[in-house]
């Protein structure tokens, strides 16, 4: 069995996400591995296409505000997880996490699942089931919401 060495972590910054974060480094600390953690931003198509003129500076704030953030989260965990990095991309939640998963030569993806039920799953589907149908590892899901 290989051996576990580094370990990405998608992050969006919700209600949920303390408890992904601290589940993620309390592992990377049992296994002795490198913690990467990923936010990605998805800007939709259809904010270029409406052509208002804030549109630009929103997205940039947004970016900005994730940014800031990630540095934050990086900052906060780096005693607890030796050489934990972060980084905040644009585009696509599943092709992002997975190509960054594959660069990092992660060994291991542990990602949380947010619960949604009926039309929004119909509608949106699920990020997670995506990665964990497309990642070249494994892939530990997290359900925060137990207590």
């Amino acid at each position: 069995m290989k051996e576990t060495n580094s370990i990405v972590v998608p992050v969006d910054f919700l209600e949920t996400s303390d408890k992904l974060i601290e589940y993620a480094v309390y592992m990377a600390g049992k296994l002795s591995a490198v913690t990467h953690f990923i936010h990605v931003v998805h800007f939709y198509e259809s904010n270029a296409m409406l052509g208002l003129p804030y549109a630009q500076e929103c997205e940039d704030r947004l970016l900005a505000n994730a940014e800031e953030r990630m540095a934050n989260l990086v900052a906060d965990n780096s005693e607890r997880s030796t050489g934990c990095t972060g980084e905040v991309v644009i585009g696509d939640p599943v092709d992002e996490i997975t190509a960054f998963a594959k660069a990092k030569n992660s060994d291991l993806i542990i990602i949380s699942t947010h619960g949604a039920k009926g039309l929004e799953k119909i509608l949106l589907g699920s990020v997670t089931k995506r990665v964990l149908k497309r990642a070249h590892c494994p892939v530990l899901v997290m359900k925060p919401f137990k207590k």
